[in-house]
């Protein structure tokens, strides 16, 4: 078997692995050892090979950044900043048609800018918003489609974990993808909106027919109390890092002591809490660090057997426009989404397609946001779309089926594929910040 055949018959095993159940990490590092192992013919080559691909993966400063932002975001949560965001947002939005449902994408975009996942959003916004979208007379798939939709603005609205894992994968600056990220996600959560205007005005069946608000008032003075919070730290993450203050890894940490004080002068912070949320962050690293050791030892694989190479030569035979390759790339990644999690999609995919995206000499920043926009299509499509799973565990309604999330969320998915249409044909949405 040569080099190629083996780097093919190797994606082929990791598909068929992660299927089976085998954890990404475990079926990445497996496949790569007795890969590395088949191609140089020695045990002792592939331990080595491996083991400094290991050391190499997270022996660097930027990957000090992933559980800053994990605990920044663990402690946002427990802060209850979700549920006052989205009370503000209510009231600002009580008088549109679908008010209640645009409220909710303006609190998940805002939530996102200091959390970072959309899993976390997922879970905080079915607590908070479902049961209110229902109350109000909001359709129940429409109300929890609104949530599963608005939820992936938490991957590309920096901070997000997708960004540092790609920018760390393709050695791309992670603060250029937090700059690039912010014109996307403000874009996609604008299509949101209008999307819910259109679906409430002329599908009244799709989205319910909701009644006048009864949510009480709140003064402007009690609408500042519940919105500073969030707001002061959002400026100083964001603006720490757009204004040159800080690096993304200092911003994790600054943002961390911010979201600390902030549950402590809430009172949602005891020491029994703090004990846990420093168990779940470093639950969360511990898991991503896996994936990027496993990740590192795959793209030494792939590296070995000349599988890039011979793929950027395969298409220069062809003759294939990197509109087309683009194409290609975007399409499998949608696919894969069905059936895989969003950093499965990554690890396989991009030290697959990256030497490819140099060859055309693509703008990786800009190929980055492209990605992460496309895995996103994945959480909400069946029969693994992740951020519907997530709603349907948090759900106290037994009678909402896992079918009514995909239903309620495929018109926030087919939103998504128009904004990579618009990336596509406008770089510059992306890129016009960087």
């Amino acid at each position: 078997m040569s080099s190629v055949e083996i780097g093919i018959v190797s994606i082929a095993a990791i598909l068929i692995l992660i299927q089976s159940g085998m954890h990404v990490a475990i079926a990445l590092s497996f496949v790569s050892f007795v890969g590395v192992w088949m191609v140089r013919d020695r045990f002792e080559i592939a331990g080595a090979l491996l083991s400094n691909a290991a050391l190499e993966s997270v022996a660097r400063y930027s990957f000090g950044v992933i559980p800053l932002f994990v605990l920044m975001g663990v402690l946002v949560g427990v802060s209850g900043l979700g549920r006052d965001v989205f009370e503000v947002a209510g009231q600002v939005f009580r008088r549109f048609r679908g008010g209640l449902g645009i409220a909710t994408v303006f609190a998940n975009a805002i939530f996102a800018a200091v959390n970072g996942t959309s899993v976390a959003s997922a879970s905080v916004f079915t607590k908070v918003a479902v049961p209110e979208l229902i109350r109000q007379g909001y359709s129940r798939q429409f109300s929890v489609g609104v949530v599963a939709g608005s939820s992936v603005l938490g991957m590309l609205i920096p901070p997000s974990l997708l960004l540092i894992l790609f920018g760390i994968i393709a050695e791309v600056s992670i603060g250029d993808l937090f700059t690039a990220g912010i014109g996307p996600g403000i874009l996609l959560a604008a299509l949101f909106c209008l999307l819910i205007a259109g679906l409430a005005r002329f599908a009244p069946g799709f989205t319910g027919t909701p009644q006048d608000s009864d949510m009480p008032l709140m003064s402007t003075m009690v609408m500042l109390q519940k919105a500073s919070p969030i707001a002061l730290l959002i400026l100083l993450v964001l603006g720490g890092i757009y204004g040159g203050f800080f690096t993304p890894t200092e911003a994790g940490a600054v943002g961390a002591l911010g979201a600390l004080v902030i549950a402590v002068a809430k009172g949602r912070l005891g020491l029994r809490a703090l004990g846990g949320i420093l168990i779940e962050t470093g639950q969360v690293t511990a898991s991503i660090t896996f994936l990027l050791i496993a990740a590192h030892m795959y793209s030494r694989l792939l590296a070995l057997t000349g599988l890039p190479g011979e793929m950027v030569e395969l298409l220069q035979h062809y003759d294939l426009s990197a509109l087309s390759i683009l194409v290609l790339y975007l399409l499998a990644i949608i696919l894969l989404g069905t059936i895989l999690d969003s950093a499965s999609i990554l690890l396989i995919l991009v030290p697959l397609v990256l030497p490819i995206a140099i060859a055309l000499d693509l703008n990786l920043v800009w190929f980055g946001i492209l990605t992460i926009v496309a895995v996103e299509v994945g959480l909400l499509t069946p029969p693994l779309g992740m951020a519907c799973f997530v709603i349907r565990s948090n759900l106290d309604d037994p009678s909402i089926t896992l079918g009514d999330i995909f239903t309620g969320a495929m018109p926030f998915a087919l939103a998504m594929l128009a904004l990579i249409v618009l990336l596509m044909v406008l770089p510059v949405i992306a890129l016009f910040l960087v």
